[in-house]
């Protein structure tokens, strides 16, 4: 049943605004997958490209594939698998230590531990959560994306094993808050910037969406997991933590929203994902320069990747907005504030290879600007940025996942 029509407002010279409802539509006779972040139907016209042979859809489900190989290959993990208690004494409590966070090694017990921001803490890997949660969404959304394209039921089952384990079944399930996350000992118990420790949720979503028509993912298990849904997204909103991680004023803040937005958009509480879009100007305006540097990102010692963390976030809020038929990605603030102005500040030095001035102690992740040059192409109808991407076209997974999501400009 056709339930969605697909709109073209023009709206400015700079950006174009398309309206994209993604609840059910056909496309020929595919029907698209109800998903929140992608492009639902971009993913069938990719998939009608690849079962006609297109050479370079060939390759992009065949990376697909091979990291859903790799997923079948890992057991469904839990929260109950740590060895460590949270303080609540529930092993099925998420926990987490602070990444940044290590031992003062001028006291004898090291506590309370001190922050390098962007030196990571060995201990983040072997204590509480983190790293399961990070193998559960990756996972989940690898396996629902090579079913789609290969509708091979096996992709299908182990996805819904770690769903299941992680989320439905009594004796392995993670109770729905993130209570204990991200703590810093001898400081506190968990914290509200712990919430970004289930961003990934945003992705695991769209990977369920992924799963409809397997026999692998009954209706039951999807009434239960909006059920379990439901309960985390009104922790998120009433809870301490979840709170102070609403008002951050950096990319927590923003990551925050998406992941809030998303979660209310997968229960059916559209009006709460519209309030966080309609809060996004403001956000904007506070977080982006003139110039489009991002001052609160600056100051980290990652600061190109987090500030293209940032700007992913902002760009997927303008991707939610236009279901309500909110116009994000040619917003300007008088003096020039945007999304746009964001992205070209980032672009000297991610595409060109241009210095960047500020400080950055790991790699920077430049394959991220690939999918996001790919939807600013269409988005604010721009071709300079199509020919940009094809600069940092490359076998990286991420570029190669991106042109299965995101339709060519």
């Amino acid at each position: 049943m056709i339930t969605m029509k697909i709109t073209t407002l023009l709206l400015t010279p700079l950006c174009v605004l398309v309206l994209l409802i993604p609840v059910r539509e056909l496309v020929g006779q595919s029907t698209i997958p109800r998903v929140f972040l992608i492009d639902g139907a971009a993913l069938v016209q990719a998939k009608q490209s690849y079962r006609a042979g297109k050479s370079e859809y060939l390759d992009a489900v065949k990376s697909t594939v091979k990291e859903a190989d790799k997923a079948l290959k890992e057991s469904p993990v839990s929260v109950t698998q740590k060895k460590q208690l949270p303080p609540s004494g529930d092993r099925h409590d998420y926990m987490s230590v602070a990444p940044y966070w290590w031992p003062d090694p001028s006291k004898p017990d090291g506590l309370p531990y001190i922050r390098k921001d962007g030196e990571v803490n060995p201990e983040r890997g072997t204590i509480g959560d983190r790293i399961r949660i990070g193998t559960l969404t990756a996972n989940v959304f690898s396996l629902g994306l090579a079913y789609y394209f290969t509708e091979d039921e096996k992709y299908a089952t182990h996805a819904a094993r770690f769903l299941g384990t992680w989320f439905l079944d009594k004796e392995t399930r993670m109770n729905p808050n993130l209570e204990f996350a991200q703590a810093v000992p001898g400081r506190n118990a968990g914290r509200g910037a712990g919430i970004i420790d289930g961003h990934g949720f945003r992705e695991l979503i769209d990977g369920v969406g992924l799963l409809d028509g397997s026999k692998s993912w009954t209706k039951s298990d999807q009434q239960e997991l909006v059920s379990w849904f439901t309960r985390y997204l009104d922790w998120l909103l009433t809870s301490k933590n979840g709170k102070e991680e609403a008002v951050a004023k950096n990319n927590h803040g923003t990551t925050y929203a998406v992941q809030v937005s998303c979660i209310a958009l997968f229960v059916g509480k559209e009006e709460i994902a519209r309030s966080f879009v309609e809060s996004m100007k403001e956000r904007i305006v506070n977080q982006v320069e003139p110039d489009g540097s991002q001052p609160h990102e600056l100051v980290r010692t990652k600061s190109w990747n987090y500030s293209m963390l940032n700007l992913e976030s902002l760009m997927r809020m303008a991707w939610i907005g236009e279901r309500f038929g909110i116009d994000l990605w040619s917003f300007r603030s008088t003096d020039g504030r945007g999304i746009q102005a964001a992205l070209e500040y980032l672009i000297p030095s991610g595409v060109d290879g241009k210095k960047w001035n500020y400080p950055q102690i790991a790699r920077m992740e430049t394959e991220r600007l690939f999918p996001v040059l790919r939807i600013a192409a269409r988005k604010c109808n721009d071709q300079r940025y199509a020919r940009l991407s094809k600069q940092l076209d490359s076998k990286n997974p991420v570029v190669m996942v991106s042109k299965l999501l995101y339709s060519e400009p």
